[in-house]
C-alpha cells in the first residue's frame, strides 16, 4: 500500500522536457530533407573563365587524321589481269577439239555440264523468271576429249564464256510426315513441298587468245538481257 501511494505521488514529468528544443525551419529543412531534392545542393557550381590571354592557358591541338582504311574491312588484293605464259600456246589446242565441257560453279556447288543440257538446281533461285539468260562466270575446270585446264581453284572467267537459260521452276510431289513421340498419343502431321529451278544450257564456249587479249586491254562487260552468277 506505502509503494502505491509513493509512485501515486510521484510528480509526472512536465510536457516541457520531452519537446525538442525549438530550431528555424532552414536547419529543420536541412536535416530532414524531402525525397524529391537533391542531397548535395549546396555544392557551389563551377564557373570557367575565359584565360584566353594568359600564355600559359592556350596550347596547340594536333589535327585528328581519319585513316584511309577502316580497321574492320579486310585487306584485299586486286585480282590480277596477266594470264599465264602456258595459256597462249596450249588454248589453241583446246579451242580446235569441239565439244567442250565446263565444270560450272552455283552457289560453291559443282555441276559438269555440255552444250544442251538440261540442269535442275536443287533449290528455288531467287529473282530470276522464266526466259532470263544467266552468264555462269565460275568455273574449276575447262576440257576437250584430249585436254583439261584446271583452276587454282577458279579459271579466269575470259578464257570461257558459258551461257543458261531458266526454263522454268518445278515443284515435286506433296511430303507428308507424321512425327510422334513415345507413350504420347498425339500425331503432329508436317506437309512439305519444295520448288527447283531449271536451266538449259544455251551455249559453251572458248574463247581464243587475241579475244582473251583484247578483253584484257578494253576491260570484260556484261551485254544487256544476260545476269551473271
Amino acid at each position: 500500500m506505502l509503494s502505491r501511494a509513493l509512485t501515486s505521488a510521484r510528480p509526472s514529468p512536465s510536457p516541457s522536457l520531452r519537446r525538442c528544443p525549438s530550431t528555424s525551419s532552414s536547419t529543420s529543412i536541412l536535416a530532414h530533407p524531402p525525397r524529391h531534392t537533391r542531397l548535395f545542393n549546396s555544392t557551389p557550381p563551377i564557373v570557367e573563365t575565359d584565360n584566353s590571354s594568359s600564355p600559359s592557358s592556350t596550347f596547340d591541338i594536333p589535327p585528328l587524321t581519319t585513316p584511309t582504311t577502316s580497321p574492320s574491312e579486310p585487306h584485299t588484293t586486286p585480282p590480277t589481269t596477266t594470264l599465264h605464259p602456258s595459256i597462249p600456246s596450249l588454248l589453241p589446242l583446246l579451242l580446235a577439239q569441239p565439244p567442250h565441257y565446263i565444270t560450272a560453279h552455283i552457289h560453291a556447288r559443282p555441276y559438269l555440264l555440255t552444250a544442251g543440257d538440261t540442269l535442275r538446281l536443287p533449290f528455288h533461285m531467287p529473282g530470276v523468271l522464266p526466259g532470263d539468260i544467266l552468264r555462269l562466270n565460275r568455273a574449276s575446270a575447262l576440257g576437250s576429249r584430249d585436254y583439261t585446264l584446271r583452276g587454282a581453284p577458279y579459271l579466269d572467267e575470259r578464257l570461257f564464256e558459258v551461257r543458261a537459260r531458266v526454263l522454268g521452276v518445278e515443284s515435286e510431289p506433296m511430303r507428308v510426315k507424321e512425327k510422334t513421340k513415345r507413350r504420347n498419343r498425339k500425331v503432329k502431321t508436317v506437309r512439305s513441298k519444295h520448288r527447283f529451278t531449271v536451266l538449259r544450257v544455251a551455249e559453251v564456249r572458248v574463247r581464243g587468245v587475241a579475244e582473251v587479249e583484247r578483253m584484257e586491254e578494253v576491260g570484260m562487260t556484261v551485254e544487256d538481257g544476260e545476269e551473271a552468277l
